[in-house]
């Protein structure tokens, strides 16, 4: 069982208490073990709950779901997985194959062709043609960018640099003077400015912070700061409580489950296997000996009885029809018998008196 409180707090060596790390003082003391004992009588029975579903989700699973789940996939597979197969194996496959090949027959090896001994030589023409074009065009280029060069040069890059020395650079002296004694101006200005800014800024920051900062950082301090401690270690030991009552729920469940285990084994299971062991396996034994043993060679008697009468009465009618065929038409003529078993030296003799017999005539 898991201890509903927690550890005496240490001390030193001389007696005296040592602070905890965690700072619990007597207001953790105080919700602990009320938080705890309504957290286990509050969370026991849904423990219990789980478990008993859980334990009947295992045997619904193992004994309905996992068989009907095998035979759906079993009868998908027959369904879906082996004719698509069959049909890609011997359809769509051969299909694709004679569709392939003929379309290399028809297309391939004539493009082959024609880009080989067609479009290569003309390409090759067209390519040679476009060279010569292309230096001609070079040269005439080059002539054209020689001369717009020129013109450009003397006519635009001359006159313009002559523009840039003797009339904006002076006119641009001129601007630049101008601009620095705005920009002088301009810096006073911007000084006076500021100035004032920043006084109108202290003001208004310090009536902020007198009207609105202040009273916000006592109400922070003096108020909601202990009340979220207070709520974090009630949050706190709330959750230790549901923690240390789920599993001391789960001791509880596992205890009662597995009483109730003997008490069904003891009150259902045993006795069923003492009757099976002590009359129903009796019973069967003297019911095998006395019934059906007797039975099973009565019949095996009976069916070897009339294996026998059917084997006799197919040798008789085999017989009859043997006669009947005789009857009608005569004995059949049979080759004479050769005796294989004939000494090699009575052979050698036969061969040498039919030679001699030959040799006389």
């Amino acid at each position: 069982m898991v201890d509903l409180e927690k550890a005496p707090p240490a001390r030193s060596p001389e007696g005296e208490p040592v602070p905890r790390a965690d700072g619990e003082g007597c207001l953790v003391v105080a919700v602990r073990l009320p938080v705890r004992i309504v957290a286990l009588v509050l969370v026991l029975p849904v423990r219990m709950a789980w478990d008993a579903l859980v334990v009947a989700g295992r045997f619904l699973r193992d004994t309905v779901l996992r068989p009907v789940g095998r035979a759906l996939a079993w009868l998908g597979r027959a369904l879906f997985v082996w004719p698509l197969v069959g049909l890609w194996r011997y359809v769509v496959v051969p299909v694709a194959k004679g569709v392939g090949w003929l379309g290399k027959v028809l297309l391939v090896v004539p493009a082959v062709w024609v880009y080989r001994w067609v479009l290569m030589p003309v390409g090759r023409a067209l390519a040679w043609c476009c060279a010569g074009v292309g230096a001609v065009l070079t040269a005439l280029g080059r002539g054209l960018y020689a001369g717009l060069a020129w013109l450009a040069r003397y006519l635009v890059v001359v006159p313009a640099g002559w523009l840039y020395a003797w009339v904006l650079t002076p006119i641009g002296h001129l601007l630049a003077w101008c601009g620095r004694g705005l920009a002088r101006c301009g810096r006073g200005v911007l000084w006076c400015l500021g100035k004032a800014v920043t006084g109108i800024g202290a003001v208004l920051y310090w009536t902020l912070r007198i009207l609105l900062v202040l009273p916000a950082l006592a109400v922070w301090r003096w108020v909601l700061a202990p009340v979220g401690r207070a709520l974090a270690v009630v949050g706190r030991e709330l959750l230790d409580a549901l923690g240390h009552a789920w599993r001391i729920a789960g001791h509880l469940s596992r205890a009662v489950g597995r009483a109730l285990a003997a008490l069904f084994r003891w009150t259902v299971a045993e006795p069923a296997r003492w009757v099976y062991r002590s009359v129903l396996t009796p019973v069967g034994h003297a019911v095998r000996d006395t019934v059906l043993r007797p039975l099973a060679e009565a019949a095996r008697a009976a069916g070897r009885a009339g294996r026998q009468a059917l084997r006799s009465a197919r040798l008789s009618v085999r017989q009859a029809r043997a006669d009947l065929r005789r009857t009608l038409f005569g004995e059949p003529e049979r080759p004479p018998s050769v005796d294989r078993r004939e000494p090699s030296g009575a052979k050698a003799r036969t061969l040498g008196s039919s030679t001699t017999a030959l040799t006389k005539d």
